[in-house]
């Protein structure tokens, strides 16, 4: 992503966008106890797949989304690990490098970006910062706020510090991939996966 391993911009969208977006992904029939593995502690959310192709159809499935994914999605990327992450007192994310779509092609490749927008985050959050990494260097620790979007190299190593006060943070992330044609071909044009199950 140029020079920068991250980039970090604060009034991202409008106001009135991201409490419709917050109200939109609580209210989902997918939001629930998260689906992501045990790097993220405390945490709920559901996980969306899909490939270039289907951009339109997550953007007709998930109107809330549609602002983000114009915004945010890579011409150069041609996959995508969306999950809405909702942390509360408790929740961490231990330190990892995101490789989500690893359960449908065991080697495919790191993220070229990962992009994080932050919907709501109590005034008085103590902990939950966004660890950035490279190595054991740290190269920044991003204090959370509402309506900052985030982009950072997809080879980083991060991690969430512990939440140790009370209000739900949520945030709204995706992992876009530009994978060859054997990793893209075994993974889903479009798939939503909860905690209990797999949609196609």
């Amino acid at each position: 992503m140029s020079v920068h391993a991250y980039a970090a911009t604060t009034d991202a969208f409008a106001p009135e966008y991201l409490a419709m977006l917050g109200k939109a992904i609580q209210q989902s029939r997918y939001f629930t106890t998260n689906n992501l593995n045990r790097d993220f502690i405390g945490t709920k959310g559901f996980s969306v797949v899909f490939t270039r192709q289907r951009i339109a159809r997550v953007a007709a499935e998930f109107e809330c989304f549609a602002p983000y994914l114009e915004r945010t999605l890579r011409s150069d990327c041609n996959a995508f690990y969306l999950n809405p992450l909702q942390m509360q007192s408790g929740s961490r994310v231990d330190p990892h490098i995101d490789r989500s779509l690893r359960s449908y092609c065991k080697d495919i490749a790191t993220p070229v970006q990962v992009a994080v927008l932050y919907i709501s985050v109590p005034n008085s959050m103590q902990g939950g910062r966004l660890v950035l990494q490279r190595g054991k260097r740290v190269l920044a620790r991003v204090q959370p706020q509402a309506n900052l979007l985030v982009m950072f190299d997809g080879d980083l190593t991060h991690s969430v510090e512990r939440v140790d006060s009370d209000g739900l943070r949520l945030s709204l992330v995706c992992e876009q991939y530009a994978l060859d044609e054997r990793e893209l071909s075994q993974v889903p044009d479009y798939a939503v996966e909860t905690r209990a199950r797999s949609y196609d």
